[in-house]
């Protein structure tokens, strides 16, 4: 991949944008409507502009790198089942008996030798320019301005490296780094992150914390950034076990962090723990505005590029985005690594409309009673999946996880609410809904086993369920119920919000013969006829101690929190695109949409 563009030429049918487009809204809001679509393709723009500063740039921009499963399969050379199964191989291995197993057991070492990183002597091509600290402006590069609500420009596909006080610790991750000015860029580094554990390292020595970003380069680099690593462990060696071939780093100009040799971009500095900037607010993956909070600020030293560097950056906002298929190649990847410490359990699935952390489907094997909750504990316990805030599991003879219709009905014919957890714990940073941030409510749903034996006592139609709720609070605006044929059918009913939303479940408490489960949501930002944006506007907007009941039936409150429900944190406002510029870019034939699609997904 030494020409990522030419290799998207050829492997990825990549679609070519040369009509001159602002990088403030423009060009985000073409790749978000372009990786949105069933046959997504990655987007090169070769002639961005900023309006605003009177610039063209000759820098082009490359996003929707991992348009769809097809290009992500062939980023990694191979199928992630197959990586994941060359990982579970290594996890059992065990001390060879003999000399024939001594033999067999050669390839799997010799394969491992490329895991570790090859620092290189002089420089690599991300250094063939050297921009130099009094003439470092990155108002040169074409960052990226994504959403109206935005704090400023942000970069959204930066390799961010960094490693502990002593050394000898390395990480890369991807964080997003808001632009302040020519030389001073925001660190969004949640609290949990391993470049936040190293900054407090620097912070309680009193010293600056080198940093150096990376744009471009293989694809690759980007996703192991992302991937969910145990503390310490350096993702460039995860480069290396998938790729079968050392990462080539070579050291920064101004600071000793290493980075491959061969990215697009380098911007070198430091982090003086002692300064604070707020950062924000950013329209982020779940779909909403993350606010503004103090964060680190890192001072630019210099910036290198290798000559006719790419600038590369993703789009995230509403799915389904580029992280769609990150995360799946994520999810596969690390199966084995779950099951070391769940070894009953035989898939999992992150729906993409469940940002993630947001809403996880676990498929076990049920040795006894209780096993589903001890895997709920187990989850909530590991790295990253402690984020996680809605689990259900399954059992093995369940439909493939992926098949959202059918695996929707083995769920909702096993919901039993004697067998639903609610607790609490630490919740991603991003998380809106809870009372109080990085903590907040846990759900977990047992729904292995057998169907449950009672379903709906009485069932009434749309009209006539709607008419008595309407009877009862004057402001419900819509109803629609989902499978009515399963033993616990979903009533969804859009609101005009007045009150607490637990006052208006009590009064409905007398309709429990004709209600199973109730989702609320307002009407105002809602159709309740789509589902996939209910899941995702639900799994959101709910804090499981606060939002959800069991009696007389199951009830969520999926409606946007304020003091009528005792929440007291500012609550966001969704990432929505700008009317004119999706005008202007369906005049001029960049984009062709239709109100359905718009509607679709959510985009105004």
């Amino acid at each position: 991949m030494k020409d990522i563009i030419q290799w998207l030429k050829d492997n990825g049918d990549l679609k070519i944008i040369d009509e001159p487009l602002d990088i403030e809204l423009e060009i985000p809001h073409t790749a978000y409507i372009e990786v949105k679509k069933e046959n997504s393709r990655p987007i090169l723009f070769t002639k961005p502009i900023s309006k605003s500063r009177g610039i063209e740039y000759d820098i082009p921009v490359l996003m929707n790198i991992f348009a769809n499963k097809d290009i992500t399969k062939k980023i990694f050379g191979k199928e992630p089942d197959d990586i994941a199964s060359n990982i579970a191989e290594l996890l059992k291995l065990k001390p060879p008996k003999g000399f024939m197993d001594k033999l067999s057991m050669l390839p799997k070492l010799i394969s491992l030798k490329n895991v570790f990183p090859k620092r290189l002597k002089g420089k690599g091509i991300c250094q063939e320019i050297i921009i130099n600290k009094d003439e470092v402006d990155l108002d040169k590069l074409p960052i990226l301005t994504t959403w109206s609500g935005d704090g400023g420009p942000f970069i959204t596909m930066g390799q961010v490296y960094t490693q502990s006080l002593d050394g000898n610790m390395a990480n890369v991750g991807m964080y997003r780094l808001q632009q302040y000015d020519k030389n001073h860029l925001g660190m969004h580094w949640q609290i949990h992150k391993d470049a936040s554990h190293f900054f407090d390292q620097y912070q309680k020595a009193g010293k600056k914390m080198p940093v150096s970003i990376a744009i471009g380069g293989d694809p690759l680099y980007i996703w192991c950034g992302q991937a969910p690593l145990p503390y310490g462990m350096f993702e460039m060696m995860l480069y290396g076990f998938v790729r079968n071939k050392k990462a080539q780093l070579v050291k920064s100009i101004t600071n000793d962090i290493y980075i491959p040799k061969d990215v697009d971009i380098v911007i070198e500095g430091f982090v003086d723990p002692s300064k604070m900037e707020i950062e924000g607010p950013f329209g982020d993956h779940t779909g909403y505005y993350t606010l503004k909070e103090p964060y680190p600020v890192m001072e630019v030293e210099t910036i290198t590029m290798r000559k006719n560097p790419t600038f590369v950056a993703t789009v995230v906002g509403k799915p389904p985005l580029e992280d769609k298929y990150m995360g799946w190649a994520t999810e596969r990847i690390f199966l084995p690594l779950l099951q070391t410490t769940a070894p009953d359990l035989i898939d999992y699935y992150m729906p993409e409309n469940g940002v993630f952390h947001n809403l996880i489907l676990g498929k076990m094997k049920v040795a006894y009673k209780g096993h589903a909750q001890q895997f709920m504990h187990a989850f909530w316990g590991i790295g990253q999946m402690s984020f996680v805030k809605h689990a259900i599991f399954i059992g093995e003879d369940s439909p493939e996880l992926e098949n959202n219709l059918e695996i929707t009905e083995y769920i909702l014919n096993r919901i039993d609410k004697n067998k639903i957890l609610i607790t609490g714990g630490i919740v991603d940073a991003l998380d809106h809904s809870s009372p109080e941030s990085l903590v907040g409510g846990k759900l977990g749903v047992d729904a292995t086993g057998d169907e449950v034996k009672h379903g709906i006592e009485e069932f009434l139609s749309d009209d006539e369920l709607f008419k008595r709720i309407k009877s009862i609070y004057n402001n419900v605006c819509e109803l629609k119920q989902y499978m009515t044929h399963t033993k616990n059918p979903i009533t969804v009913i859009s609101i005009d919000k007045d009150k607490s939303q637990l006052e208006v479940i009590k009064l409905l408490s007398s309709l429990d013969k004709h209600i199973k489960i109730l989702v609320i949501v307002d009407s105002n930002t809602n159709t309740i006829d789509n589902l996939y944006m209910l899941l995702w506007r639900v799994v959101n907007n709910i804090d499981a101690r606060r939002d959800i009941i069991t009696t007389p039936f199951i009830a969520i409150d999926g409606t946007n929190k304020n003091l009528l429900d005792g929440y007291e944190r500012e609550w966001p406002e969704d990432t929505l695109c700008d009317k004119d510029t999706l005008d202007k870019l369906q005049k001029i034939g960049v984009i062709d949409i239709d109100e359905k699609f718009i509607k679709r997904f959510g985009l105004l």
